[in-house]
C-alpha cells in the first residue's frame, strides 16, 4: 500500500510539473478569453525554467511507469483485498494522466487554435506615401501562442494592414496606415494586452 501511495503522489507531481511548464503558455490564452490582459504576465517568469520543468515531467513519469511495470515481488500473506487495487491504482489511469500531462507540455504548439484568425480588412490607401512598416521590439512573449494573441490585437486596430509577430526574434513587423494610426497606438495596443514594447523602430516609409 505504501508503494502505492507513493506512485498516486509521483503522478500528482509529475501533472503538477506539466501543468507549471505550460503556465506560462496558458495564461495568455486565458487572458484573451476572460478579457484580463494582467493574467499574461503573471506567470511570465516562469518561461526561463520551462525546459527544466518539462524534464523533471518526464523523469517523474518515467519513474512512475517503471514503477508500474516492473514485476512485483509476491508476498504469502493472505490480504488477498490489498491486491485488488482500485481504477485510481491501475495502469489505465496512469496512462490517462500521462497523456494529459503530454497535452499540457505540447500546449505553446497548439495555443493559436484558441485564438481567431486576423480578419481580412479593406484598409482603403488614399495615399500610399502614408504607407509605414514599424519594427515593435515585445517583450513578456512566453511561447509560439503569443505571437496569434499578438497579430489579433493588432490586426483589428483601424489602418493596420499586417502585422506579423515573431516569437524567436521577439518582435512585431506591422504594416500600417499613418494618417490612421500611430506607432505610439499600435505600442499601447501591445502593452495593454499584458505584453511591453521595449523600443521600436520605422523600417520604411
Amino acid at each position: 500500500m505504501t508503494t502505492t501511495t507513493k506512485n498516486s503522489k509521483g503522478w500528482i507531481a509529475g501533472l503538477l510539473t506539466a501543468v507549471a511548464a505550460s503556465l506560462c503558455c496558458i495564461t495568455p490564452v486565458l487572458a484573451f478569453l476572460g478579457g484580463a490582459s494582467g493574467l499574461v504576465s503573471s506567470f511570465s517568469w516562469i518561461e526561463p525554467y520551462r525546459p527544466y520543468l518539462i524534464g523533471l515531467t518526464i523523469a517523474v513519469f518515467v519513474f512512475a511507469w517503471y514503477q508500474k511495470l516492473k514485476p512485483q515481488k509476491q508476498v504469502d500473506c493472505g490480504c488477498e483485498a490489498d491486491n485488488k487495487k482500485s481504477f485510481w491504482q491501475s495502469k489505465s489511469f496512469l496512462a490517462i494522466v500521462t497523456v494529459v500531462a503530454g497535452v499540457l507540455i505540447a500546449f505553446p504548439y497548439y495555443a493559436k487554435i484558441f485564438y481567431p484568425k486576423p480578419q481580412e480588412t479593406k484598409v482603403i490607401i488614399v495615399d500610399k506615401s502614408n504607407i509605414a512598416t514599424v519594427q515593435l521590439n515585445i517583450s513578456g512573449m512566453d511561447c509560439e501562442g503569443c505571437t496569434a494573441h499578438i497579430n489579433g490585437e493588432l490586426s483589428n486596430v483601424n489602418g493596420v494592414i499586417e502585422a506579423n509577430t515573431s516569437y524567436k526574434n521577439a518582435n512585431a513587423i506591422v504594416k500600417f496606415d499613418n494618417s490612421k494610426t500611430s506607432v505610439d497606438s499600435l505600442s499601447n495596443i501591445v502593452n495593454n494586452i499584458g505584453y511591453k514594447v521595449i523600443s521600436s523602430s520605422i523600417i520604411n516609409k
